[in-house]
């Protein structure tokens, strides 16, 4: 699952590119809020939502992404919503949401009713409703969850003994999560997906000693490592050999702020080594990141992407800064195996983060201004 290494890129990733979700528009918002209070039938919400995304693929295009999404418009969070989407899994409201830096989130999870199986999800047709606008120049990418992701939020205290109970062994519940995301990952292939990206906060929890001690106990981060990548390798083995497949690594995006910190020492090995896909989209907007250092166990067939930018914030960064910093990271990987992109989704949840629709826009020009003048 290698990727062919192009000066010009004519393949995903892309020299100037987005991890995936874009700021729901206002009228998406309400229609959402309409639907929720009982107002709008399913049918009116999915009218507001095509239109939605149709606008927002134009604008897409208008802005010069060679690769569009659906903004993630149809979903309420990243990676829940293509949980509920799986047979043998509902959704369940609980105690306590995700912990952020100050904030905490909707107390939402995905809890199982039995064992897990793949066959007629909805981000299938989701994915068919996009493709119909892409072409010669410009390919539509589906983003999911990563098969870790998924796995950890059955681990989580919440879960376990209802996921227990159903699989009391491990090895059963990643044989069937993996057999799970091969149909859904296989059904979008036949749908047309030739760019499928795994989004994966699981890596960035590790980084940071505090969070996954408080959610892992005395595992050490090997261990952890070791099952995530286990469960996302056996869910992207014997596809398609023109499936691109990449990867995009998150310390957590909600409404502007963030989960955890560090740099991706202690897991480069692992996932930069071992994990089966031909790109990472990784987070270097701030010091949290750590430095490039990491980059060195990235192998020579597979592309970086580098999220300099901030999608948590609309101030535009400096183009002589991030220059420097693209020249840094060089030290360690090729310039020819680089691209650059915002660090995460600008909108991870509907919630979305604290910027306008506007300066989104304003970033993304820049990304593509500052890629212009380094790779021409």
């Amino acid at each position: 699952m290698t990727v062919e290494i192009q000066a010009g890129r004519t393949v995903t990733p892309f020299r100037y590119d987005n991890v995936g979700s874009f700021l729901r528009p206002e009228k998406l918002k309400k229609a959402r809020a309409s639907f929720t209070k009982g107002t709008i039938t399913e049918q009116e919400l999915k009218q507001v939502e095509d239109e939605s995304i149709i606008e927002l693929v134009q604008k897409q295009k208008e802005v010069g992404l060679k690769a569009i999404t659906d903004g993630e418009f149809r979903r309420s969070w990243w990676h829940l919503d293509f949980m509920w989407g799986l047979n043998g899994v509902k959704k369940e409201v609980i105690d306590q949401g995700y912990q952020f830096n100050g904030e905490e989130t909707r107390p939402e999870t995905a809890r199982l009713t039995g064992r897990i199986s793949g066959e007629n999800h909805p981000f299938v047709e989701h994915f068919a409703f996009v493709n119909q606008f892409a072409h010669d120049d410009v390919i539509a990418r589906q983003t999911i969850p990563a098969p870790a992701q998924f796995l950890a939020e059955l681990q989580r205290p919440e879960n376990s003994d209802v996921t227990a109970t159903i699989y009391s062994d491990i090895e059963e519940l990643i044989t069937d999560i993996a057999k799970a995301y091969q149909t859904v990952i296989r059904d979008l292939y036949d749908a047309g997906c030739r760019s499928l990206q795994i989004d994966d906060c699981t890596w960035g929890m590790l980084v940071d000693p505090k969070y996954w001690a408080s959610r892992h106990g005395s595992a050490n981060v090997q261990e952890v490592g070791e099952l995530n990548l286990r469960v996302n390798n056996a869910a992207l083995a014997n596809l398609p050999e023109d499936l691109i497949v990449t990867t995009h690594v998150c310390r957590g995006n909600y409404h502007s702020t963030w989960a955890s910190s560090g740099g991706y020492d202690p897991i480069a090995n692992i996932l930069f080594s071992k994990e089966n896909v031909s790109a990472y989209y990784l987070e270097f907007d701030t010091e949290r990141s750590g430095g490039f250092e990491p980059l060195a166990h990235v192998p020579d067939d597979r592309l970086v992407v580098l999220g300099l930018f901030s999608s948590k914030t609309g101030e535009l960064e400096d183009k002589d800064a991030i220059k420097a910093r693209i020249k840094e990271a060089t030290k360690y990987v090729d310039l020819e195996r680089l691209c650059i992109s915002p660090q995460c989704g600008f909108a991870s949840t509907e919630e979305g983060n604290i910027l306008t629709e506007e300066q989104q826009w304003k970033k993304l020009r820049l990304i593509k201004e500052v890629a212009e003048e380094i790779w021409g």
